[in-house]
C-alpha cells in the first residue's frame, strides 16, 4: 500500500475527531487563508478532483458523520470562455459526487458560515492548484447516526415533559 500524502494523513487523523458542525473544504488555488484560529489550511499540491473524491469517500465510509455538500452558487454561472475547462470540471465533479445533493450558496455566505462556525469548531481547508473560480467544495459535517426528524421528536418529547 502506498504511503499517504501529508494532507491525506491529516484528513484521516482528523476525521475520527470531527463531528457535526465541523467542515472540510476542498478549495481552489485562490481560496483565502482564513484568520480564525479554528481553520487549518493545508496546501496539498494534489489534484482537486482526487481530493474531492477521497474526502467524499472517507466521509461516506465513516459511521459517525455524513456531509451536507455545499458549492458556490456562482460556479453554475462561470462560462467556458472565461474559464477554460470549467465544463469538463463540472462533468467530472458530477460523476464523483453522483447521487449526492449539492446545495449552491453564494460564496461570501459560505465564507461567512465557515468563519462563524470556526469560532467554536475546527475546519480543515485542503487547498489545491485548481484555477477555476468558485470551484471549491464544502463538506459540512453532520451526525451520521442521527437525523433532523429524530432530533425534532426528541425536542418535542422534552417540551411535553417540561409541560407536565
Amino acid at each position: 500500500m502506498p504511503e499517504l500524502a501529508p494532507w491525506e494523513q491529516r484528513l484521516h487523523a482528523l476525521l475520527p475527531l470531527y463531528g457535526h458542525r465541523n467542515w472540510i473544504v476542498v478549495a481552489d488555488s485562490a481560496y483565502p487563508v482564513q484568520s480564525q484560529h479554528g481553520v487549518e489550511t493545508i496546501v496539498t499540491g494534489a489534484d482537486h478532483l482526487e481530493i474531492v473524491r477521497k474526502v467524499h469517500n472517507a466521509i461516506a465510509a465513516s459511521k459517525h458523520v455524513r456531509a451536507h455538500i455545499r458549492v458556490d452558487k456562482e460556479f453554475a454561472f462561470v462560462a467556458e470562455a472565461d474559464s477554460p475547462g470549467v465544463g469538463a470540471y463540472r462533468s467530472q465533479l458530477d460523476q464523483i459526487l453522483a447521487g449526492a445533493h449539492l446545495t449552491p450558496i453564494p460564496h461570501i455566505d459560505l465564507i461567512g458560515q465557515i468563519d462563524q462556525a470556526s469560532t467554536l469548531f475546527s475546519m480543515l481547508v485542503l487547498k489545491t492548484d485548481l484555477t477555476i473560480p468558485y470551484s471549491s467544495v464544502f463538506f459540512e459535517l453532520d451526525c451520521g447516526y442521527w437525523n433532523a426528524e429524530a432530533e425534532q421528536r426528541t425536542r418535542q418529547a422534552m417540551l411535553a415533559a417540561d409541560g407536565k
